[in-house]
């Protein structure tokens, strides 16, 4: 198990650099990142970092001091901890398998990248020598001081940010925590500072599982609905993998079919309790409550769509209606309430703390004419402003009454239902900073090229790789009279670097070109050409699934929504055919417990057609 006890992060010399957080990721602050690969670019950073002292079981950490504001001052500490494989509980990442990367194959490396503030109770932790972090991003596991695993340190207090790094450049943003989560950084800085670190490292793709929310409220569906994207897809993340086997074409009809539903029409269906007046508990006749409210509605019409404080709509409709108390009941009753083609509203302006009133006409607001609509009534927007309290509430009506709570499931519900579903199950976010590598060969200063390079790798005779896609390619800086011999050393020597499995790695032969040992590389490289480097290890005697991020697959997903793979969400197992389903599938609520014993629905009806004994 891998410890590291980071007790000398507050024992910093006098006059260490202090970066600025805004800055902080740019070219040349700290360094130029002019390294073509995301090894070369994290070996560069950290020469700039402060070396933590006090390392047990060879992890290296170093720290970072960043200043968010000078006045009122405020810092926090970036720490980066490179994870060797060895010292990994679990070699294998679930998030690259929940993602779609699984099959990757394991890298050498992790770098996590951590960012909390300085009074947060992980720096006291470590500044007071009580506790070693287990830097393993996949299984808690107790060490018996507080703190079992990477898992542990992300949910702690003071965590702003963490983010790990495999050698190859692939990445997982694992979480984020702003304001609300008691952090004097917004989600948005903590967002742009992570995608300059991306940026400036040259990562290849980042992934993260988007379980964001805003005051309760799902972040990915309300921001999704609003502007097609979730609120993530501000800095260029996009529809991933989905659970429960939603797809990206699915997530976009979902979207969209929420879009266009009129506001109007589901306030229509929320039922009498929503848009009448409560006349159950009036001591006014009905005709007389319909009266009062003809007679409101008359004043505010005559104000033309202009908010207007209950008193004045008071005194107007007293005019007509003398009896105060039933007016009181009526302004009361009424506000957020739909009158005939009207809709009227009812706000607490924060300045003069009184309530006031406005009314909307909906007669015209259908699907076919909601462009018409916004063209001929821009007077109406103009007049009729409603305030952020009011829209948050609807935000809060709309999300509780309509999307997580609905009180009807027929009809446009229903409907309304399975969209919100596959939008929640469109979890996993994907980015791509750098993908695939121009491949040309690129002539430098120095008189050195660059030559973009790959390995494909057999066992024996056969190639041992059941998976047709090849690792990305690599970078390869040679000088430009490099012979292919040299070449092929520098691939062997790169590609053990970055992956465990190539650790005894020896390239035989360039698939894709015909040359000789002692031919120069650059006379036989065409311009945009990649290189295919055939081989195999000298001790290969590691399993086939052993090699792959995913890990060894000794079980069977088999879902009625059509899962063949674990994909992160809760599953449970038969215990007859031993065949894994989603929990929520099978109608297991995420609020109950797994059951002891389970039987799945075919297994059950075989046992019932069982001959009987005698």
């Amino acid at each position: 198990m891998s410890n590291l006890d980071l007790t000398g992060c507050k024992k910093r010399k006098r006059g260490d650099k202090v970066f600025k957080f805004k800055n902080f990721g740019e070219n040349g602050y700290p360094a130029e990142f002019v390294g073509s690969s995301f090894r070369e670019n994290v070996k560069a950073l950290v020469e700039f970092g402060h070396l933590e002292s006090n390392l047990c079981w060879g992890m290296l950490c170093w720290s970072f001091q960043l200043e968010v504001h000078r006045h009122p001052p405020l810092h926090v500490l970036l720490f980066v901890v490179e994870e060797p494989i060895d010292a990994s509980v679990n070699r294998h990442c679930k998030q690259c398998h929940f993602v779609g990367w699984g099959k990757h194959m394991v890298c050498n490396k992790k770098y996590h990248f951590l960012l909390v503030s300085k009074e947060s109770i992980v720096v006291e932790a470590c500044t007071k020598s009580k506790c070693n972090f287990h830097y393993n991003i996949i299984n808690g596991t107790d060490s018996g001081n507080g703190m079992s695993s990477i898992n542990d340190l992300v949910d702690s207090q003071g965590n702003v940010m963490h983010g790990v790094f495999h050698s190859n450049g692939f990445g997982h943003l694992l979480c984020v925590n702003g304001v609300e989560k008691g952090s004097d950084l917004p989600g948005f800085l903590i967002l742009e500072f992570w995608d300059r670190l991306c940026t400036a490292l040259r990562a290849r793709k980042v992934s993260l599982n988007d379980i964001s929310q805003k005051r309760g409220m799902e972040l990915r569906l309300i921001h999704g609905i609003a502007y097609k994207e979730p609120w993530f897809g501000r800095w260029g993340y996009k529809f991933g993998r989905g659970t429960f086997c939603v797809t990206h074409q699915m997530y976009n009809k979902a979207i969209e079919a929420l879009q266009s539903l009129p506001l109007c029409l589901l306030i229509h269906h929320l039922g009498p309790s929503n848009h009448e007046i409560p006349l159950i508990f009036s001591r006014w006749s009905p005709k007389r409550v319909e009266m009062a409210t003809k007679v409101i509605v008359e004043a505010l019409k005559r104000v033309k769509s202009r908010w207007i404080s209950r008193q004045e709509v008071r005194d107007a409709a007293r005019a007509y209606v003398g009896d105060t108390g039933l007016l009181d009941f009526v302004l009361k009753s009424l506000g957020n309430h739909i009158v005939g083609n009207y809709l009227v509203r009812r706000s607490l302006n924060p300045v003069t703390k009184v309530l006031e009133y406005c009314l909307e006409d909906i007669s015209n607001v259908l699907p076919n004419y909601q462009e018409s609509l916004a063209m001929s009534n821009s007077k109406l927007k103009a007049n009729c402003k409603v305030t952020r309290f009011q829209l948050m509430k609807d935000m809060f009506y709309l999300n509780k009454y309509i999307f997580k709570d609905p009180k009807f499931s027929t009809g446009i519900f229903s409907a309304i239902q399975v969209a919100v579903r596959i939008v929640l199950d469109s979890k996993y976010l994907i980015k791509e900073y750098f993908g695939e590598i121009p491949s040309k060969i690129d002539l430098g200063l120095e008189g050195k090229v660059n030559l973009y390079c790959t390995i494909l790798k057999r066992k024996n005779k056969e190639m041992v790789m059941n998976n047709p896609s090849l690792p990305p390619y690599e970078c390869i800086t040679m000088r430009k009279n490099a012979t292919i011999d040299e070449l092929k050393l520098e691939v062997e020597k790169i590609f053990k670097e970055i992956y465990w499995s190539l650790r005894s790695f020896v390239v035989e032969k360039i698939s894709n070109l015909n040359a000789k040992g002692n031919d120069l590389a650059i006379e036989l490289v065409e311009v945009g050409q990649k290189l295919v480097f055939e081989g195999k290890n000298k001790d290969d005697d590691d399993e086939e699934e052993e090699v792959y991020e995913s890990g060894p697959r000794k079980y069977v997903v088999e879902c009625i929504c059509g899962a063949k793979d674990d994909d992160g969400e809760r599953m449970i197992c038969c215990d007859i055919c031993e065949i894994w389903q989603h929990t929520r599938c099978v109608g297991i609520p995420n609020s109950d417990q797994v059951p002891h014993i389970f039987l799945c629905t075919r297994c059950e009806q075989e046992i019932i057609h069982f001959p009987s004994l005698p």
